[in-house]
């Protein structure tokens, strides 16, 4: 197994977590609290847009990031040797 340049592979990492982190936050935080108000002139299934993102949307979200984060990860592990 060749595994190329840990350093590399571990900042891709941190990179990939911290955005998807931040994309969580965005959608958790900021729909379902900071553009409440905005996102409620929207419905969505009889209700609210704002009032969805805070009951449901950010979950639904945070499962699609697991998913493309296992996505960039095999990629990444491809790329540098890690995977089995």
């Amino acid at each position: 197994m060749n595994k190329q340049n840990p350093v590399k592979y571990w900042k891709a990492n941190i990179k990939y977590v911290l955005i998807l982190l931040a994309i969580w936050f965005l959608v958790s935080y900021g729909a379902g609290i900071l553009f409440k108000d905005e996102l409620d002139t929207i419905q969505l299934g009889g209700f609210k847009l704002g009032f969805w993102f805070a009951q449901q949307g950010s979950m639904y979200v945070f499962v699609v990031l697991i998913f493309v984060y296992v996505r960039l990860m095999n990629k990444l592990d491809k790329k540098y040797g890690y995977d089995a």
